[in-house]
């Protein structure tokens, strides 16, 4: 009894942490990593309230970050196009954000719209394996050639849209991604679109 308690006790301490830091620490040294001019512009699928969108917009002076998500009444976080717009300006960088209401499995952008695209924890919440490779090669059809893919999912998701792709590195992300231990820890997809 004391061991499970111990378990749970750590595991929520961990996901706390994540939710909270972790993931945030990670997305910012990724970007960091990505070798961003400046001027790109950058697509982040399930942009949710933000964080990531905000984090690639700081990074981005001349360029222009649009998130994309499905919105909806019913989300218990409060992901609304609103609540992305507010937390951009109170970041300082509404002028280069967009926020779109579109589905990830069908994109309104033209082919080779986007330098980057990225995504946090969003395609796996896309209930059939077939929409989610759908959602993966929307993603890059609408790279440019030589533009980027990052995407950051559960391992066994990761995996498997690497496998469709048929390309990408896999890196797992480490404790600061885990959400609860490293059963659900989080891999990083990057994948680059040939010219």
């Amino acid at each position: 009894m004391v061991t499970t308690g111990t378990v749970l006790l750590a595991s929520t301490g961990i996901y706390l942490h994540t939710t909270l830091h972790g993931k945030l620490r990670i997305w910012r040294r990724e970007l960091d990593q990505a070798g961003l001019k400046g001027d790109e512009r950058l697509l982040d699928l399930g942009c949710g309230r933000g964080a990531v969108l905000i984090e690639a917009a700081r990074r981005l002076p001349t360029g222009h970050a649009v998130g994309v998500d499905l919105w909806s009444g019913k989300d218990q976080s409060g992901n609304r196009p609103e609540v992305t717009l507010a937390n951009a300006a109170a970041a300082g960088v509404a002028d280069r954000v967009e926020v779109q209401t579109a589905d990830m499995t069908a994109l309104p952008f033209a082919d080779g719209s986007f330098d980057v695209v990225t995504s946090a924890l969003a395609i796996h919440n896309i209930p059939s394996p077939e929409a989610r490779y759908r959602a993966v090669d929307e993603a890059m059809r609408v790279l440019r050639p030589g533009g980027q893919l990052i995407v950051a999912d559960f391992w066994p998701m990761a995996r498997k849209y690497a496998a469709h792709l048929g390309q990408g590195t896999l890196r797992g992300l480490g404790p600061g991604y885990w959400y609860g231990g490293p059963w659900l820890g989080v891999t990083l997809l990057h994948a680059v679109k040939g010219r």
